[in-house]
């Protein structure tokens, strides 16, 4: 079971709070370190001091760190173009020497769109679903050769399919809950699917949906890896547990049912549930990102035991 901490940065944090929590999470001995793509607070919060970009936040990480993953949970279709986007993604491959995978979603916070001038357009799962096709078409073209393709919202004419990232393919994240559509457009187009903020048994009957739809493609049952994402509140103890709780403004009786909160045994324990339903990868969902503590704690007395 690998452990990749995850963290939401439009509730508050700047590029340096970033910096240091990504670089502790490598020397702690994380998997990953991934954000999510959003423009507006969520909550109570005032998102001080404001939003930063996912994709200029990961291009200075891969610069300033060395071996950890790096990549988005996940970044919205509605907020680039495909094919620039595309670019991005390559180059900040390229910058990190082969360390970054795209999580891709819809697009869904629609207050978010209005604060920011994005449009929030109707169709969204379809424009998705070009996306996809032309980010991995581009990135999966050969050298000297271009990419053409004609869909309903997206046309691209004998581009060059340029730059390519160094990894052949960029890991693609694909999650959700949808029955039918999205496990089919995971097999088509993903390397990893990931489930945010469900229980385990819940988790089960999304993952037999998409393995159904890996078989179904052709592809090999080993070619995808089967991840969550969890909030995680951890502590020595109960009054630990309970500071945690209240500085992300949870319940600690919420969290355990939730998330992965309680005793470093405790938190074991949940893992040991999502990894037999075939949970290979865990996100940590980190909302204070002040407290390096509560990594070190995770690191050493958590993920040893896994």
């Amino acid at each position: 079971m690998e452990l990749r901490i995850f963290t939401e940065p439009q509730q508050g944090a700047d590029y340096t709070a970033l910096l240091r929590v990504a670089r502790t999470a490598e020397e702690l001995g994380f998997g990953g370190f991934f954000r999510s793509d959003h423009y507006l607070h969520m909550g109570s919060v005032d998102g001080l001091p404001g939003p930063t970009d996912a994709w200029i936040t990961l291009a200075g990480l891969a610069r300033e760190t060395s071996r950890i993953r790096l990549g988005t949970l996940v970044t919205a279709a509605t907020f680039r173009l495909p094919g620039p986007l595309a670019i991005q993604v390559a180059q900040v491959d390229q910058m990190s020497g082969g360390r970054v995978e795209l999580g891709l979603g819809t697009g869904w916070f629609a207050e978010e769109h209005e604060a920011y001038g994005i449009p929030f357009p109707d169709n969204k799962f379809d424009r998705f679903e070009e996306q996809l096709a032309v980010i991995t078409g581009l990135w999966e073209t050969a050298l000297g050769e271009t990419f053409d393709f004609t869909g309903k919202y997206y046309e691209l004419r004998r581009s060059p399919a340029l730059p390519k990232p160094v990894q052949q393919p960029v890991p693609v994240i694909v999650g959700g809950q949808g029955p039918k559509r999205t496990p089919r457009l995971a097999a088509q187009y993903a390397n990893e699917f990931n489930i945010p903020f469900l229980s385990a048994d819940d988790s089960a009957a999304q993952f037999e949906r998409v393995r159904a739809a890996v078989a179904a493609q052709g592809r090999a049952a080993d070619s995808m890896v089967y991840s969550n994402a969890l909030v995680a509140c951890v502590g020595t103890n109960e009054a630990e547990i309970a500071r945690r709780a209240a500085v992300i403004g949870r319940e600690v009786d919420e969290l355990r049912t939730n998330g992965l909160t309680g005793s470093p045994a405790e938190v074991v324990d949940k893992i040991g549930r999502y990894r037999e339903i075939g949970t290979e990868r865990i996100y940590l969902q980190i909302l204070d990102l002040t407290d390096l503590e509560h990594l070190a704690l995770i690191a050493n007395e958590v993920a040893t035991q896994l």
